[in-house]
């Protein structure tokens, strides 16, 4: 089957531009066919954007909220009728698998929708003030108002899902938006952001192509009220650093951990890491990372996932008989070839997988994993279950905690005082029982803890997080 080549563009102020930047062109990681060609857009253009965002900040604020509810509706609808093409172009630009792509779209449209609705929900308070009622009598009312400009950038992984995440409560709050998405996906990218110009009035939200030196403008202009940011951990310092007092929402690093009790149902303990492990081949924040399995129960659970593993079918992510396609990009790929050189260097073995051709890289279980290793203290994002042994809960908490990150973890055990003992220690923004860590729920709040990000997002996290209170008060006595 040939495929087209997209061209994408900038969308600035209601406007199609060719960017005035470098040329940027995204090949298959699968076979290296030309996917997406794009020029990126210039400091100017960036600048143009912004002042595009900002002038349409107050009458977006002001529309009715029903008014934005139905854009939000309006922008799911649109994505969801194109889905057959956006998952196409997904796959062949990051190399997902097809089915993989169509759940990452599932996600972007009920993200849009949930955030419509949740703006018919934001709600303020009012309070009656402290004050004695003879002397300065007070009635306050507290309002989540936008707060204006907002900027993003989203990674390749889910180049739908988590655009949407962000982009639907911020436009649903009543801010304007200039996005920036992924380098390594632009052609997706460039399909959302022709749903978003059908469905939002121009300069509503604005799209720029481009790499870092793009975002890091954003981050910094006196424009931008707020910069919302999803990626790696390294970069979200940067952020935080460049940003000064700015408003931030950042999604980061994780290192998951797993832990496996002596009493768990192995089976399920297995299927569930060996999912959340090379799902997107592992290139996943939420990715089972560790998995910390109790020395009684250690061999078994070696043999279950080594079983699973055998079992995953490589291959064109466009067959739809694949069910873990390659990896996205020589970066990823080669930082998990190092972890796992590095573990072998200090005395793991690898029990199953770890060879590679091109830019797929086998499923890989690895053993004898400790905590002096790369892989047991940093993010792998590769399709790897790096196992740990332990002999009581105390040491299976102080692993879990040693890493920097704290994202999501994951708890199997048929004691639900154990489970609720180690859920309350991890030191994780999302604990699981009994399920994988690859999962995030739409209506619950999701974010890390330490180095894994600033605020959450999903749930009634969303619109309050692109919104500030204001207070308003009024002396009752006049």
């Amino acid at each position: 089957m040939i495929e087209n080549v997209i061209t994408a563009k900038n969308w600035i102020a209601g406007e199609w531009r060719d960017g005035d930047g470098n040329d940027i062109s995204r090949h298959n990681p699968f076979n290296d066919d030309l996917v997406t060609n794009v020029r990126a857009a210039t400091i100017s253009q960036a600048d143009a954007a912004v002042a595009a965002a900002s002038a349409a900040r107050r009458d977006w604020a002001a529309a009715p909220a029903l008014a934005r509810t139905k854009a939000m509706h309006h922008a799911g609808d649109l994505l969801h009728a194109r889905r057959d093409e956006v998952a196409r172009v997904m796959t062949r630009e990051m190399g997902k698998t097809l089915a993989e792509s169509y759940e990452d779209i599932e996600y972007g449209v009920d993200d849009l929708k949930m955030a419509g609705d949740d703006a018919l929900r934001l709600l303020g308070q009012f309070v009656q003030g402290t004050s004695s009622d003879t002397i300065d009598p007070k009635r306050v009312i507290v309002q989540n108002v936008p707060v204006g400009v907002v900027g993003l950038a989203t990674p390749w992984n889910f180049p739908i899902a988590i655009p949407c995440e962000l982009l639907g409560p911020s436009l649903a709050s009543g801010n304007t938006v200039v996005w920036k998405p992924s380098e390594l996906a632009p052609g997706t990218g460039h399909l959302l952001a022709e749903v978003l110009a059908q469905a939002f009035p121009p300069g509503v939200v604005n799209v720029l192509h481009g790499r870092g030196d793009v975002g890091a403008h954003l981050v910094t202009h006196p424009k931008v009220d707020m910069f919302g940011f999803v990626g790696s951990t390294a970069t979200g310092e940067a952020i935080a650093r460049a940003a000064g007092v700015k408003k931030l929402l950042l999604e980061l690093g994780g290192n998951g951990p797993v832990v496996v009790l002596e009493d768990a149902d192995i089976d399920a303990a297995a299927e569930a890491t060996v999912y959340s492990a090379y799902y997107t081949s592992g290139q996943v924040c939420t990715a089972t990372e560790r998995v910390l399995v109790h020395e009684s129960v250690h061999d078994r659970f070696v043999e279950r996932v080594t079983v699973l593993s055998k079992r995953v079918v490589g291959g064109d992510p466009l067959d739809e008989r694949t069910t873990m396609g390659p990896m996205c990009f020589p970066g990823s790929f080669d930082k998990t070839r190092a972890h796992l050189e590095d573990a072998v260097a200090k005395g793991a073995t690898i029990v199953f997988g770890g060879g590679h051709h091109g830019l797929y890289h086998e499923p890989t279980v690895i053993t004898g994993v400790t905590s002096d290793m790369a892989i047991a203290q940093d993010e792998t994002f590769g399709p790897v279950v790096p196992i740990m042994r332990f002999s009581s809960i105390e040491q299976a908490i102080d692993v879990a905690n040693e890493t920097p990150y704290g994202l999501q973890a994951a708890v199997f055990t048929e004691s639900v005082s154990k489970a609720w003992q180690l859920a309350e220690a991890i030191d994780c923004g999302t604990v699981h029982v009994n399920g994988t860590t690859n999962h995030w729920e739409l209506l619950a709040p999701f974010g890390g803890m330490k180095k894994s990000g600033i605020g959450r997002i999903l749930g009634v996290s969303s619109p309050v997080a692109f919104t500030n209170q204001k207070q308003i008060t009024f002396d009752v006595s006049k």
